[in-house]
């Protein structure tokens, strides 16, 4: 679906920006333009983002988990 009209940005590259390391919304606008013209894709990408940031940190093994032997 596209969120960003003005500059033709889907939700699948918003959450392809996170993939690779995005960890901010800040960070995801600055590498793809998202509302940073009209601005009224702001509070969707925003969701968008934040959802996806929530995935990967609920897929990342957590830190010091349990040895094994």
């Amino acid at each position: 679906m596209i969120v960003c009209v003005c500059k033709c940005i889907s939700d699948r590259q918003l959450r392809a920006e996170v993939r690779a390391g995005a960890d901010t919304f800040r960070e995801v606008s600055r590498r793809t333009g998202v509302a940073t013209q009209c601005g009224r894709c702001g509070s969707c990408a925003r969701a968008i983002v934040d959802d996806a940031i929530a995935e990967i940190a609920v897929q990342a093994p957590l830190a010091g988990g349990m040895a094994t032997a």
